[in-house]
Order: C-alpha cells, then sequence, then structure tokens
C-alpha cells in the first residue's frame, strides 16, 4: 500500500459518509489557520506525511514549517502553521495527528537507543514488529531517529530464524537449500541466519554464503566471544532482550548492528495538537 492509499482508505475510515460535526455548524466556504502545538519534548516526526494528508484533500492547502522532521522539539513550540478550508482542517486533523504522534514517539525512543551507543560502530535496526499497514511510516519515523531499517517484509531479504531451521532439518541444509533456490529464481537477495549458540555459529562459518549471522539471545560475555569467532567474515547482528539498561554492554562488543523491536512496539506516542489560530 502506497502513501495514497494509505491516506484515502484511512480517511474513508474516519469519515465514513460525511463529517457531519462539521457539515452541521460550518459553511463549506469557511476558510482558516491551524497551528501543530508540541506538548512533549522529544523528536518530531511525520511532518511531511501530515503535509500529503492535508494535500489529499484540498491541494491548495499553505502549509509553513517551523519545524522539520528529525528536530528536537519542546513544550509550547509550533511546529508548522496551515491554512486551509476548515472543512479540510478538520477533516485531515486527526489523521495527521494520529501519523505525526505515533511516528514521533518511535523517532523519540529510537533516538534514546542511537545517543546511548553514539561512539561505538553498532547501528540500531527496527524489525517487523510494526503496525500492519503503518509500517512503512513506522520504519520511516526510525529512520528519522537515527536507525537503520532491516528488511521492510518477507519479500526483500532471506532471514532463516529458529523455525525455518528447525522446520528445515539444520542450518547447513536451510542455507544451501536457500542459495539453491535464489540462483534457480534469479533473486539477488541477501541471506542472513540465525544462530542460538557458539556451535551454531561455527556451523555457520564452515557453510558460509551467508551476508549476515544473527546471535539471538545471546548474553555480552557470549555475543563478545561469537563476534571474535566471526572475525569480519560477515555481518554481524545482536538481538533479543536488549533495552535501554543494557544496549550499551551489547554495543562494546564490536557487532555491526543491534536489533529492537522495542523502538517501535515499546515507543509511546508524543502528545501533540491542532489548534485553530483564530485572528
Amino acid at each position: 500500500m502506497n502513501t495514497q492509499e494509505f491516506i484515502e482508505a484511512a480517511l474513508l475510515e474516519d469519515i465514513g459518509d460525511g463529517d457531519y460535526s462539521t457539515l452541521a455548524c460550518i459553511p463549506v466556504e469557511t476558510k482558516g489557520k491551524a497551528i501543530l502545538k508540541v506538548k512533549e519534548n522529544g523528536i518530531i516526526a511525520g511532518l511531511d506525511l501530515a503535509k500529503e494528508i492535508f494535500y489529499f484533500l484540498e491541494p491548495g492547502t499553505v502549509f509553513t514549517f517551523f519545524k522539520k522532521d528529525g528536530d528536537k522539539v519542546e513544550v509550547g513550540e509550533i511546529a508548522f502553521e496551515v491554512s486551509a478550508s476548515v472543512h479540510t482542517i478538520l477533516k485531515a486533523e486527526r489523521l495527521a495527528l494520529n501519523c505525526m504522534q505515533r511516528m514521533s514517539g518511535i523517532a523519540t525512543l529510537t533516538r534514546q537507543y542511537v545517543d546511548l551507543i553514539n561512539g561505538y560502530p553498532a547501528k540500531i535496526l527496527d524489525t517487523r514488529k510494526t503496525t500492519p499497514l503503518f509500517r512503512a511510516h513506522e520504519k520511516e519515523a526510525v529512520k528519522i531517529g537515527g536507525g537503520v531499517n532491516h528488511r521492510m517484509g518477507l519479500y526483500d531479504m532471506v532471514m532463516l530464524k529458529d523455525n525455518h531451521i528447525d522446520f528445515c532439518g539444520g542450518i547447513e541444509k536451510a542455507i544451501e537449500m536457500t542459495n539453491a533456490y535464489l540462483k534457480k529464481n534469479m533473486l539477488n537477495l541477501k541471506i542472513e541466519v540465525e544462530t542460538r549458540s557458539i556451535e551454531d555459529v561455527k556451523r555457520v562459518l564452515a557453510v558460509g554464503n551467508v551476508t549476515r549471522i544473527m546471535l539471538d539471545n545471546y548474553s555480552p560475555e557470549q555475543l563478545e566471544e561469537a563476534v571474535n569467532l566471526i572475525g569480519g567474515k560477515f555481518e554481524t547482528e545482536a538481538s533479543g532482550g536488549i533495552n535501554l539498561d543494557n544496549i550499551i554492554q551489547y554495543a562494546r562488543t564490536g557487532v555491526d548492528f543491534i536489533s529492537a523491536g522495542a523502538i517501535i512496539h515499546h515507543a509511546v506516542s508524543m502528545d501533540l495538537s491542532l489548534k485553530a489560530q483564530i485572528a
């Protein structure tokens, strides 16, 4: 689903066959202005999406931006002013706010993770633990917060996780069959394989033919041992049980990537409001 399709579906869900609150008391030709007020400190995100929502309803909408996606904001600041039909402003208000609040919460939490490991080589990755049909925007918020997107879905990277390996019959077989399948179908996809122990790592190293080795639910000590064993032959990714309290311990190991589903599914929406600007 592209952005325009998302906006159309989301507005239909909210408006249905009419915004009767607005239709009942405001003449359709009435013009107005509104400002986006910040009510919580953090990283603002979703400004570009908000603009697209307003433009979808009224291409002649006029925006004046005082902030851009990724900026630090504080309580009381104004992110933008919008001028349009009052009907447009009131129809777009809730969808724009919902998207911006969610995205800003994700960007803010992601930035906390990124800032903690500043100076270490590791990059923060998101996961597929996202809201259905809002994934692209949540992952965009991760980038705005300074993180890096993992695969978008099941189609743009191969990840051989524990269930794939167990159902297939082992790490070696899973890697060999995957490479054969990609070659046969002329698919140029990276392969990541999950490991659950140092022994698993040794088995992957013996087979090769992968891009990245995931080190799942390792302690920092085990992770450092595994990273040293891999020795830069393949990319390394730590996952499982990593949070703001322990992420520095994992970053110190020299691992290339740290994936944290929490940057999306534990993010708390930022408090924002759209207020009528009355002359």
